[in-house]
């Protein structure tokens, strides 16, 4: 049986939101079985849908409907490692602000996706545009990120440097 016939058997499946929601019309919006499926794929990616279901008492059946359902909607947008950084001979770390050119967020995002150690960019408001975070081999290679690579992009104005001394992810509470 496919993810869809699975989804359309679930009787207790949240009703779609008002058209043009964020994703298209989709949003079915999460219930609390839901956000505890969320919670545990967060903590472990790798988890079975046997594992899932037994943990948020559903079935095998319901769990995989409402994993692929989040997955059509958008709520899941993948499943990924969580890398130590130093481990992997990344161990230089920095939030890297810009200001940029107005009107130019566009053309700048696709220029820092394309330079090696952008683990995150994101468009912000205040004295700053662009908030990065980066991860390099070492000082030598954030410094040549830096001046080398994103203050050559013609719309970038003038960065800042905030190197990161030492990081915690926050993974959910089970």
């Amino acid at each position: 049986m496919g993810a869809e016939q699975m989804a359309g058997s679930n009787g207790s499946r949240p009703q779609p939101g008002p058209a043009g929601a964020a994703n298209g019309g989709t949003d079915r919006g999460l219930d609390r079985v839901d956000r505890s499926i969320l919670r545990l794929l967060q903590q472990d990616g790798r988890a079975s849908i046997r594992s899932v279901a037994e943990r948020v008492h559903v079935s095998r059946a319901n769990a995989y409907a409402r994993i692929a359902r989040m997955m059509e909607d958008g709520v899941i947008r993948g499943f990924t490692a969580r890398v130590d950084h130093e481990r992997a001979g990344q161990g230089a770390c920095a939030y890297v602000t810009l200001k940029i050119v107005q009107n130019s967020w566009r053309t700048v995002r696709e220029q820092l996706l394309e330079l090696p150690g952008v683990a995150h960019i994101a468009l912000v408001g205040g004295e700053f545009d662009v908030l990065m975070l980066v991860h390099t081999a070492d000082n030598r290679a954030l410094r040549e990120l830096v001046l080398g690579s994103i203050q050559s992009i013609p719309e970038v104005l003038s960065t800042q440097t905030l190197l990161v001394f030492e990081e915690t992810d926050r993974v959910p509470p089970a």
